[in-house]
């Protein structure tokens, strides 16, 4: 039955399983910062655990797809989700700085927003449920450790070098929706679940929502790092 594409469609936003994976992924990333001197030791066993974990859900969401007969183009690895677990499999094998700042952008507050709005029918305890929350934790998790364990930082103006990346990245997906009727980055139309984007309107000014919404969340993200850096500014 949790694989099953007609069973179990009854998700609602903020029921009982959904409130309880969000303090799960609190409860976890709080963990992950405040015993990260005792958990250095088993630094090995995060990094490659959360490799796994991002290799293993993008993967299963296919085999799921395929084996169900649902798979179609517009499932194709082209989300931000996909974008950014692509990045931090990059990054894990190869790390290197500049990457990173485009991840830190797309794959932190994106994904924890998309769990607490998320474009979801199935109730836990469906595969596809499973499948979303840990893929979608398992992103801002990388983050966290990169941030915490390996001591990436990201600099004042990559806000704005992120935000033009993003734009770059969205300029050959727009045409590429047009031309394969996708609606990857939903830059054709806001998600068929009720989520924050259902807010945007319709038309250019759902463009112009977006690129707001883009920049409010670079800004929002940013907080936090520009505090850690003054932070270890002051104690130098």
């Amino acid at each position: 039955m949790m694989f099953s594409v007609t069973e179990m469609q009854t998700f609602e936003l903020f029921s009982v399983p959904h409130v309880s994976v969000l303090l799960m992924f609190v409860a976890i990333s709080f963990w992950l910062v405040i015993f990260r001197h005792f958990l250095k030791r088993y630094q090995s066993v995060l990094k490659w655990t959360l490799f796994w974990m991002l290799v293993l859900n993008e993967v299963s969401g296919h085999v799921w797809l395929v084996a169900t007969g649902t798979w179609e183009v517009g499932d194709l690895p082209l989300q931000l989700c996909s974008i950014s677990t692509f990045i931090a499999l990059f990054l894990f094998l190869k790390p290197k700085p500049k990457p990173f700042y485009l991840l830190f952008f797309i794959g932190f507050l994106p994904p924890i927003l998309s769990m607490v709005t998320p474009e979801m029918a199935y109730q836990f305890p469906h595969f596809r449920f499973l499948k979303y929350f840990l893929h979608h934790a398992a992103i801002a998790w990388s983050v966290l450790y990169f941030i915490v364990y390996e001591g990436y930082r990201v600099p004042r103006k990559a806000v704005w070098t992120g935000f033009l990346m993003v734009n770059l990245l969205a300029l050959p997906i727009f045409f590429l929706n047009i031309l394969l009727e996708t609606n990857f980055f939903y830059l054709a139309n806001p998600t068929e679940s009720k989520t924050i984007l259902s807010f945007f309107g319709t038309g250019i000014i759902y463009y112009i929502n977006l690129e707001i919404a883009a920049l409010v969340v670079f800004f929002m993200t940013y907080v936090p790092m520009g505090m850690l850096l003054k932070r270890e500014r002051v104690k130098g």
